[in-house]
């Protein structure tokens, strides 16, 4: 393990600090709220040059220093959650108080302790490497937790229509279980939407005989697609998932069989299935109780994985030099904006803070581990660009 120096001392003060300072700017999806702006300021004096990048209501930011390869980029997002019932919460989300030597709020998880980390952990590797081979990279946006449709998916289109090519990529969402470090994720599932949309016919309740209740014809089905066995995974990857997420149907009346039903489901899937496999199955479920329906797709978002090498290597290892801890390669859990990095190339690895409170109420990240992920960052720097 590293031993702990007065210049580490130093960076574990400031993460703390800069974590607070963003936690303070409420950027709930999608608002920025003025947190890129910190970041950027506190770069600066590093040589990352800033490039803002504004699609619709989502603000992006590219800050760069060097213009040589290899690249690494840090990626991550300054929007959060919304908040929830506020009364609920021990501390205001917005305060970011520190207690008992945890920090509270909202996004200390997910994910402006990670941003902070990567701030502090690129400072603190140019101050002592001034020199170093490469360049480094952030793209930040403000559209992760909402529809992604103007965040990192816009910059990295951009980034590949200049032919800026990133070689490797550290995402800051909370993949640890238990303490920093012990998981880190080298993929994820892709992910499947869509809406279903039952007609049926509209009556009273008291004559099912002269209606078609599409409540009953989306039990149906349902009970159908969850009974599916729709692949086994695979040593890397977990088997494919279908889950309900809203079901809405009925007049309000309790005494009227309503006119139709829909409900929205989504598939997370291993490469073991496909978009086009899938959408042949649910299409065959549905047609099996009921052939009036519709489905509304979403897009589809793609598996990836980063097989061992540079980047499993180098995070591995800086993980273990600083915490002791032999790393465990994931692919479980939901998606991150490393799906859109993953298809240009890039290796891309995902490790940040204990994901135990993220999206809840009373989200909180204990203090040491802001330390920690800040010096594992500028270690994983100093094994690639040194």
């Amino acid at each position: 393990m590293i031993n702990v120096t007065h210049e580490s001392l130093q960076v574990m003060s400031s993460t703390l600090d800069f974590a607070r300072d963003l936690i303070r700017q409420p950027s709930v999806t999608p608002d920025d709220a003025g947190c890129q702006d910190l970041i950027a300021e506190a770069l600066q004096p590093a040589g990352f040059k800033a490039e803002f990048l504004t699609y619709g209501e989502v603000r992006n930011v590219w800050l760069r220093r060097g213009q040589v390869d290899p690249l690494l980029v840090f990626a991550g997002h300054t929007d959060v959650v919304p908040t929830g019932p506020i009364e609920q919460w021990h501390y205001p989300p917005f305060d970011a108080v520190v207690q008992d030597e945890v920090l509270h709020g909202r996004g200390a998880a997910d994910m402006k302790g990670s941003l902070a980390a990567m701030v502090t952990a690129c400072q603190q590797f140019v101050i002592d490497h001034p020199n170093h081979r490469g360049s480094i990279a952030l793209l930040i946006t403000s559209d992760e937790e909402g529809p992604a449709d103007n965040g990192t998916v816009k910059v990295v289109e951009k980034l590949c229509g200049r032919e800026e090519i990133i070689d490797w990529c550290i995402v800051g969402e909370p993949t640890s279980r238990e303490q920093i470090g012990d998981v880190i994720k080298n993929g994820r599932r892709g992910s499947l939407g869509g809406k279903l949309t039952i007609k049926g016919i509209q009556g009273h309740v008291a004559y099912p005989h002269l209606a078609d209740n599409p409540i009953h014809r989306a039990a149906d089905i349902v009970t159908r697609l969850v009974a599916q066995t729709w692949d086994e995974g695979n040593e890397c990857f977990p088997p494919t998932t279908f889950q309900v997420s809203n079901l809405n149907s009925g007049t309000g009346a309790s005494n009227v069989i309503p006119a139709q039903a829909e409900l929205d489901f989504n598939l997370r899937y291993s490469p073991e299935s496909s978009v086009e496999s899938i959408k042949e199955r649910v299409n065959a479920v549905c047609q099996q109780v009921w052939t009036d329906y519709e489905i509304d797709w979403s897009r589809p978002n793609l598996p990836f994985q980063t097989q061992p090498g540079e980047l499993v290597d180098a995070v591995s290892t800086a993980i273990y030099a600083v915490t002791g801890l032999t790393t465990d390669l994931s692919t479980e859990g939901g998606t991150s904006d490393g799906r859109f990095i993953a298809p240009t190339g890039a290796q891309v690895i995902e490790l940040g803070p204990v994901n135990r409170t993220i999206h809840q109420i009373n989200e909180q990240v204990a203090v040491a581990d802001l330390e920690t992920l800040a010096i594992i960052y500028q270690k994983i720097l100093e094994n690639l660009l040194l």
